[in-house]
């Protein structure tokens, strides 16, 4: 089996500029990061956009829905900002029917060190492997459903809605 990788940017893969305080990207720490973790999984990585969720549009989501969509692969993992990951879900849920598609992130920048990025990436690849065809979120070594998940902005972790 090999699970196609889709890297949109998002928290995962910014870096901080320590002379002006600033978070930017430069390029995915994916391929280190399964490098890193001792991943043995047969992966297709692909860069579809290195932004930050808070300033993703329709026409972004509109490209992630046409990678799954067209993707070979019955498994694929995305990486994506946080802040509105339950949105592209609920783009993807109802669209994607034959393939099981989880969306992960991380609520701290993998370069600083602390991130929860590799957990959360781990989670993901293994929930991508197991779970049935349909979209997910991956986050704190759980799995939500497209249709029943939020990030909890004061708690900062993801939770069902129902």
């Amino acid at each position: 089996m090999t699970i196609k990788l889709l890297i949109t940017g998002g928290t995962f893969d910014k870096e901080y500029n320590e002379l002006t305080g600033e978070l930017f990207f430069r390029d995915t720490h994916l391929g280190e990061m399964l490098s890193l973790g001792r991943s043995r999984l047969k992966v297709n990585i692909k860069t579809l956009m290195m932004i930050d969720s808070l300033f993703m549009t329709a026409a972004h989501r509109k490209k992630i829905l046409s990678e799954c969509l067209a993707s070979e692969e019955r498994s694929v993992v995305i990486t994506h900002g946080t802040d509105t990951m339950p949105e592209t879900a609920r783009l993807l849920g109802p669209r994607i029917k034959d393939k099981t598609v989880v969306l992960t992130g991380a609520m701290v920048p993998y370069k600083f060190g602390s991130s929860d990025g590799m957990f959360n990436l781990g989670s993901a690849l293994s929930f991508a492997q197991t779970l049935p065809p349909g979209v997910y979120i991956a986050m704190n070594g759980r799995y939500f459903n497209w249709d029943n998940v939020r990030k909890n902005k004061t708690k900062g972790e993801f939770e069902e809605v129902k």
